[in-house]
């Protein structure tokens, strides 16, 4: 926070040209919200920039656009009365300063045009009201009448205005408020995290696209259990993944306990976290149980069991991601592999791992092999140091028996030494059970190790399986 002159931090030749801009124009102009808050955390520079006029941020923008070079496009949104320019790197947003009010069943406001002070009274929270002055008298100027800079030093997400009435009006805000803390490792407002949790019940106005997108966004946080929790304690989460909250909970019987495996979870998500950026992997890790609630049962010989949970949940994964509106393509698919695979390299590191076993485990998850791999390594979540280095150790060893087979086999996005066609020549056959028959044969002989993945004994082979089956040599 040592950052105090904020005239000399404006560097960028944007600034100068959307001053002369607005002076022309005859209208004050500020930066606003997320760029002057990364400003003042020294986060870096933003490539976003908001820009609030007191008068029409539109004609602004265009104004502005016309003094650049190249004129970039100037992209309108009259029914926002907002406007973007992409300039180099930058994404330069304005709007005119306006005053807002709400329905009950809607989040999109009556707008009216406002004073700057009226603008950043409706922003979300103090740390996004905070402007500085664009204007030739006061250049450089941080305005904060709400007190941002203070509950940035208190990393405390705070609203302006009554917290109540922020979160009725946009329950938007509440998961933004959620994944504010979870990116900055801030603390909520007591008083915000009580309104939250009266207002929860509003967040079904929210479309489903505006939910994941928040929800992506915790997830893509270095620790996305803050956010995780604050959902589970606010409440919210039943709304968005009930899937998830219907994993809480210990059941005892007769002595025999099972771990709560939605606290598992949120540590299986900060585990994978650590190791990898891609969203839908922490996605997988996410719902990776989600199968155990549906299939929990106690046996009174072996105690509890989620008999074939992997594949009840990589079936939920589909109806998940259908009500959420995610999408229905590679990304669906790829979660949905690593849900129903998600115990095999677990089966594996727990016993002697044949060359077999290794091979089919690289066939069946493919490109995904290592994916997997580090799925599996995060769910280890026991606390006992013993248990941790031997699950730890055992993984290291799967993982080798896949580098040493993979480089002998060439099992990874495995394609057949024989192709039907070729089993159709050679035989001369019309499309028939028995060509699958042979091509069946020829990838398990290739998986059990009875036959080199190369066409010569693929070649062998298929000529002594068709003859077993009475067919001959064309």
């Amino acid at each position: 926070m040592t950052l105090t002159n904020y005239k000399k931090s404006l560097q960028d030749s944007i600034f100068p040209i959307i001053a002369d801009s607005a002076k022309e124009l005859s209208i004050d102009s500020y930066a606003i919200g997320g760029y002057v808050r990364d400003l003042i955390l020294e986060r870096g520079k933003s490539k976003d920039i908001d820009i609030v006029a007191v008068g029409s941020g539109i004609q602004l923008a265009k104004k502005v656009a016309s003094k650049l070079k190249g004129k970039p496009k100037v992209s309108v949104f009259k029914n926002f009365g907002t406007a973007m320019i992409k300039h180099h790197n930058l994404e330069i947003e304005f709007v005119g300063a306006r005053t807002e009010s709400y329905t009950r069943d809607s989040r999109k406001p009556v707008v009216e045009d406002g004073t700057l002070l009226d603008d950043q009274k409706r922003r979300d929270f103090t740390i996004n009201t905070m402007a500085i002055s664009l204007n030739e008298s006061d250049f450089g100027q941080l305005l904060d009448p709400f007190g941002g800079v203070k509950d940035l030093k208190n990393k405390l997400i705070r609203t302006p205005l009554d917290p109540s009435i922020t979160y009725s009006d946009d329950p938007l805000r509440m998961l933004r408020a959620i994944r504010f803390a979870t990116q900055l490792d801030f603390d909520i407002e007591l008083k915000s995290l009580q309104a939250i949790t009266e207002n929860k019940d509003r967040i079904e106005i929210i479309s489903q696209e505006r939910i994941v997108d928040e929800l992506n966004k915790i997830l893509a946080c270095d620790q996305p259990s803050i956010g995780l929790k604050l959902l589970h304690n606010t409440e919210l989460l039943p709304f968005l993944l009930p899937e998830l909250t219907a994993l809480e909970g210990i059941e005892e019987i007769e002595g025999q306990r099972h771990k709560d495996n939605f606290w598992h979870t949120l540590e299986v998500v900060d585990n994978i976290a650590k190791t990898t950026d891609n969203l839908w992997l922490r996605w997988a890790a996410l719902l990776h149980d989600i199968g155990k609630a549906p299939t929990k049962r106690f046996d009174n010989k072996i105690g509890w069991t989620f008999h074939a949970h992997e594949f009840v949940g990589s079936k939920i994964v589909v109806k998940l991601f259908k009500r959420l509106h995610m999408p229905l393509n590679d990304k669906m698919k790829f979660v949905q592999k690593m849900v129903r695979m998600s115990s095999r390299p677990i089966i594996l590191s727990q016993n002697n791992v044949t060359d077999a076993a290794v091979r089919r485990l690289v066939f069946d998850a493919g490109e995904h092999v290592d994916d997997l791999m580090t799925l599996c390594e995060a769910d280890i979540t026991t606390k006992n140091s013993y248990k941790q280095k031997k699950y730890k150790n055992n993984f290291k060893l799967v993982r080798q028996k896949i580098i040493e087979v993979e480089e002998r086999d060439h099992l990874r996005n495995f394609q057949p030494p024989i192709s039907g066609e070729e089993i159709m020549k050679t035989f001369n056959l019309k499309p028939s059970k028995e060509i699958g028959i042979i091509k069946d044969a020829i990838k398990e002989a290739i998986l059990e190790g009875e036959i080199l993945n190369e066409y010569k004994p693929a070649y062998e082979f298929m000529i002594k399986k068709g003859a077993e089956l009475g067919l001959h040599e064309k």
